[in-house]
């Protein structure tokens, strides 16, 4: 029996004698009646015997039917009594403890339950102090290995040099070196820290000892340091052996120096417990301490000097070979169709963690078994690419023709935009099927990952941005609200290209703005300056911005005819992929020719 289905059981059977406890209190508890009606009774010699308590009465008719009342004067009452020849007992009120506990026993009952319940779901340890690791020993087979782990060739060489130290330390020892104490493992969410740790766990033959840094914190104060000592204890009896402390920010976080309390005082001293169990390692006490964070700037820096956590590394995310390698790993559980191209799709998910990927593959294999499908394909990928991206498909969502022939035009400026400008990510796909919130979607894939980005390339890209609303006003001659995602995108653009980046000509190379990258989310921290700069600023931004939306508005004009073409073929096909983009745009250009063609012609003529 689980313990969840114990507790239950607990919990009804203390509802049942609660039940049974009333209905016996009411059978056995005497009817109350009025003191004048025991009076009247009494005078009649209709009552048979009657037992005091302090000022309550319960008495017996002639009948033997017992019932209850309450004297407001007992010494007047038994003069009565004794003329009457009645049988009285008494007790002191202060003797009747008993039945106070009679009343209380529901209370207790109920009580109980709750302990014995709380107790069920702690499970049998309820030691506050006692360590919530968990040891992994050579016996307990681990199924993850290096060869499970891709995409980050260099952090897993890192790793890899540890575990030949504790299975081969001669190797390093005989040189006079040493293998660092402590590693931390640092990056984005998603990127393979903790697959890291599973893989030592699996390749080390020695004990393994993994643990969150949350289950160090308790509400009780000290708690967390006790937790601190019973691992570090315990690893030392079993050395050498490797701890495994993952999102240890939530311990290690800066100290605040001041007069903390309540949490903050309980997570300090368990950092500092920490801190001094990881300079206390003997020299032959062979014991490795592993950590992962996504947030290495909230560490406090006593955690990473050398001595503590001796060695950083960084995960990135995956480039485009990480990519294809973790795509390969992961499709070797599905049934993959012959011919599908790993490497395309792998170009098609820049910015994509191994969690995500693994996400996307376990979804292209759910979409193809929705279609019965035999096998995964390409286009499972794609789908399941563009519903983690994007959203699901909102088929059911009623759209006017009027509004789906502006969302065509929309997505058809952005996309012949992307087309006609140099140094610009080639078109994958435009689409007029909403998806998420947005109605529409034009997606541009590059060729290769990019690090850093051109002037040229920022500046094309707002005006990509702008592409949208640019075709409505040259087709419709209003504006809706479709652009407004693109306008908050371009003004960031163009935010961070005169304040951050340093490329306007009129303000110069100066950063007024500096982003400081946490991994989880950029923190923004402004440079000081006068409200003449921030007006300087706000005007090369507002210029910036309206010289692209008029180099955008002049090209789309001059290619209108191109803009009709594509938003027409949206219209009917709903989706157009690159290749079908470019046939409309071969398209295009070959009645250019002939229109110039014919006018040549006519000139001629």
């Amino acid at each position: 029996m689980s313990q969840i289905q114990t507790g239950l059981l607990v919990l009804l059977l203390t509802f049942l004698g609660v039940v049974g406890y009333n209905i016996y209190e009411n059978e056995t508890t005497p009817e109350e009646r009025s003191y004048s009606e025991f009076v009247n009774l009494l005078e009649q010699d209709k009552i048979k015997s009657v037992h005091l308590k302090g000022g309550e009465i319960t008495a017996e008719d002639t009948l033997t039917h017992s019932f209850s009342t309450y004297a407001p004067d007992v010494a007047s009452l038994m003069p009565l009594l004794k003329d009457k020849k009645i049988t009285v007992t008494a007790e002191s009120a202060a003797e009747s403890w008993g039945g106070s506990m009679k009343a209380m026993l529901p209370i207790f009952l109920i009580l109980g339950g709750y302990l014995i319940f709380s107790r069920n779901q702690q499970g049998p340890k309820a030691d506050f102090g006692k360590g919530k690791g968990k040891g992994f020993h050579p016996k307990e087979k681990i199924n993850v290995s290096f060869n499970d782990v891709a995409g980050i060739s260099e952090a897993r060489l890192e790793l890899s040099e540890v575990v030949d130290s504790l299975t081969n330390p001669e190797k390093f020892s005989v040189l006079g070196g040493y293998i660092p104490k402590g590693i931390l493992l640092e990056g984005p969410p998603g990127t393979g820290k903790t697959l890291l740790a599973k893989a030592i766990a699996g390749e080390a033959s020695v004990p393994f000892y993994s643990i969150g840094g949350s289950d160090f914190v308790e509400m009780f104060v000290g708690v967390g340091a006790s937790r601190v000592r019973d691992l570090f204890t315990e690893a030392k009896k079993n050395a050498p052996c490797i701890i495994f402390i993952d999102e240890i920010d939530a311990i290690g976080g800066k100290r605040s120096g001041g007069n903390a309390s309540g949490s903050n005082d309980e997570r300090e001293q368990t950092l500092n417990a920490l801190l001094v169990e990881m300079d206390g390692f003997d020299s032959d006490e062979t014991v490795i301490i592993i950590a992962a964070t996504n947030r290495p700037d909230m560490l406090d820096p006593a955690l990473l000097r050398p001595g503590r956590f001796d060695r950083q590394v960084t995960i990135a995310l995956p480039d485009v070979k990480g990519r294809r390698k973790i795509l390969e790993v992961h499709a070797k559980k599905i049934v993959l169709a012959r011919g599908t191209d790993m490497s395309t799709i792998a170009r098609g998910i820049p910015g994509f963690s191994g969690a995500e990927i693994a996400n996307l593959v376990n979804e292209a294999a759910l979409m193809a078994a929705r279609k019965n499908k035999t096998a995964v394909d390409s286009g499972d990928f794609e789908d399941a690419k563009d519903k983690i991206s994007l959203g699901l498909e909102r088929k059911n969502l009623v759209i006017n023709e009027k509004d789906r022939r502006i969302t065509a035009y929309h997505e058809a400026g952005h996309a012949i935009t992307a087309k006609l400008l140099p140094d610009t990510d080639p078109v994958h796909k435009i689409t007029i099927i909403p998806r998420g919130r947005a109605l529409g979607l034009t997606q541009q894939v590059p060729l290769d990952d990019k690090y850093t980005y051109s002037r040229d390339y920022l500046i094309n890209r707002i005006k990509i941005l702008m592409g949208g609303r640019v075709a409505e006003e040259i087709i419709f001659n209003h504006q809706t609200t479709g652009a407004s995602n693109d306008i908050v995108s371009a003004t960031d653009i163009a935010s961070r290209f005169v304040c951050e980046f340093g490329m306007s000509e009129a303000i110069g190379p100066i950063a007024y703005s500096q982003e400081q990258d946490g991994h989880l989310g950029s923190t923004s921290s402004s440079k000081a300056y006068s409200e003449k700069t921030a007006e300087q600023i706000d005007q090369e931004i507002k210029n910036l911005i309206g010289q692209c939306y008029k180099e955008t508005y002049d090209m789309l004009e001059v290619n209108n005819k191109f803009l009709h073409k594509l938003a027409e073929a949206l219209l009917v096909n709903e989706t157009v992929d690159g290749e079908e983009f470019e046939i409309v745009h071969q398209c295009f250009l070959n009645d250019k020719k002939i229109e110039e063609n014919i006018r040549n012609k006519q000139k001629e003529g």
